[in-house]
């Protein structure tokens, strides 16, 4: 695993889907809390909260673990501290998602290993809204209600 590919962040960022955010609850003061309604609210993803407690969060049902969450989960968020995101990426693969996103600060690169070799997209230590912002800057455009589409610089 070396540096993170601009074709997968550019795939996650702009195809729907269901993204799993671990380590989000109703902290306000935790940058889950607000990267979360930004993925949901500009990109256009479902959200699902994933905490110890099972929380509900913006209005979205809660689960305790990446494995409860009904359904398929596209995208595994990663809020939670480089020691233990191996578990969470160990779930990521047990459940079928499509693909582990480790925010800004987490790195595990074995765990980042075994996610690609069981088929997993992977980013490591990055910030959705930081690859956002960057690639508005290079002119993709927001269209209200859908994911920002790629469209050449202006």
């Amino acid at each position: 695993m070396d540096d993170n590919d601009p074709a997968v962040i550019d795939r996650l960022l702009t195809r729907p889907g269901r993204w799993a955010v671990v380590g989000l609850t109703g902290n306000t003061a935790r940058p889950a809390h607000s990267v979360a309604v930004r993925i949901r609210d500009d990109l256009g993803m479902t959200i699902v909260p994933v905490n110890p407690k099972g929380e509900a969060v913006h209005g979205e049902p809660g689960f305790r673990t990446v494995g409860e969450v009904p359904g398929p989960v596209d995208v595994v968020d990663c809020f939670v501290n480089s020691r233990r995101v191996g578990r969470v990426v160990d779930q990521a693969i047990e459940a079928g998602a499509g693909a582990v996103w480790m925010q800004l600060g987490v790195l595990d690169r074995a765990a980042a290993a075994r996610a690609e070799r069981a088929g997993l997209e992977v980013v490591v230590d990055a910030c959705p809204l930081i690859e956002l912002r960057a690639r508005l800057r290079r002119g993709w455009r927001l269209e209200p209600g859908r994911t920002p589409p790629l469209s050449p610089p202006a």
